[in-house]
Parts: structure tokens; sequence; C-alpha cells
């Protein structure tokens, strides 16, 4: 098996909504971009909600998200897999991602968002006991994968999901107009 290594997150201090996925595929290994892979359909979801369309030079993409007080990010730091399936990721060679300083450095963040199941069971078992009790408030919701695996969700569906991330959480809703 292959040790391998996530990204650096794409943010920004002022961002609200952060996105997590589980671990960079190969393709987006070799590519070094986050969701590389061509039948990925995380670029064209985003670029329907932000404009981040997959036809974008890659750093224009990320300013889009970034300029849609997005965060995005892997749960998992390092780990072993063969291949690029999270269901290959050897669960004892699991390294997270250290959250308490992403948090420390992005106070705004209310909400976050799971690509997948496996982005959001790693974040529960192996980040979510150790953030400080401040950050208990957080808002996480899993969405449905946009891996080429996830064949028996539609786009549509995928898409309808993913809407919530721009949605304006009620509460902060209510902030504004007060």
């Amino acid at each position: 098996m292959a040790l391998i290594h996530s990204f650096p997150p794409v943010s920004t201090p002022q961002a609200r909504t952060l996105i997590l996925g589980s671990m960079p595929g190969g393709a987006s290994l070799r590519a070094g971009e986050y969701y590389a892979h061509s039948r990925n359909l995380f670029w064209p979801i985003l670029g329907e909600l932000v404009g981040a369309h997959p036809s974008l030079p890659y750093a224009l993409r990320l300013r889009h998200l970034t300029d849609a007080g997005l965060a995005l990010w892997d749960v998992l730091q390092s780990c072993e897999r063969d291949g690029s399936l999270d269901a290959s990721i050897a669960p004892a060679t699991i390294v997270p991602n250290d959250f308490t300083a992403f948090f420390a450095r992005h106070p705004h963040i209310e909400r976050v968002f799971f690509n997948g199941a496996m982005a959001e069971t790693s974040f529960r078992r192996h980040v979510l006991k150790s953030l400080p009790a401040q950050l208990a408030g957080l808002h996480l919701q899993r969405l449905p994968s946009t891996s080429p695996a996830n064949a028996a969700c539609s786009f549509a569906d995928r898409l309808a999901a993913w809407r919530e991330i721009t949605a304006i959480p009620a509460d902060a809703a209510q902030r504004s107009s007060t």
C-alpha cells in the first residue's frame, strides 16, 4: 500500500462553510488538484452553484469557491491506500488533519458538509471528539458523494442535495435582518 498525503486547505479567514472530502484520489494526487478525476461531479456541481465551472482554470475555480465563502479540505492528512477508493484506505494508517488549528484560523465557519460517507465517518471518528467545546454547535451534514463510484445517484439528485451549501442558514438570515 502507498502512503499518501492530502492537500492544504483552500480557504480564507472569512469562510463560513467548509466542504470536506476524505482523501484525494489518484487523479487528484497526480494533478495536484482537488477533484481532478474527469468523471467526478464536484466541479460540475460547484459550477452550477457558485460559478466554479470545470472549464475554468483551476485557480479561478478555487477563487469562485472562496469568494462564495466556501473552504475546501480533506479529513485525512495521510493514510495508506491502494488505488483511489475510500474503501481501500487502511483504517490503522489514518492520520486526520489538524482541525483545532484550522477552526482557530477560520472562526466564522458554522457549517461543515461532507462529500460522502467516508468523509463524515472519518470526521466523526477521528476529529469530532478532539475539537474544543465551543465548536459543538457546528452544523454537520453529509452530502451524496460526487465520486464516479457513486453511480447510483444521478447528477440532478446530487445537485439538488448540494444546493444546501449555498443556502443561508436560518440563524444567519435572522442575524442579518436585525
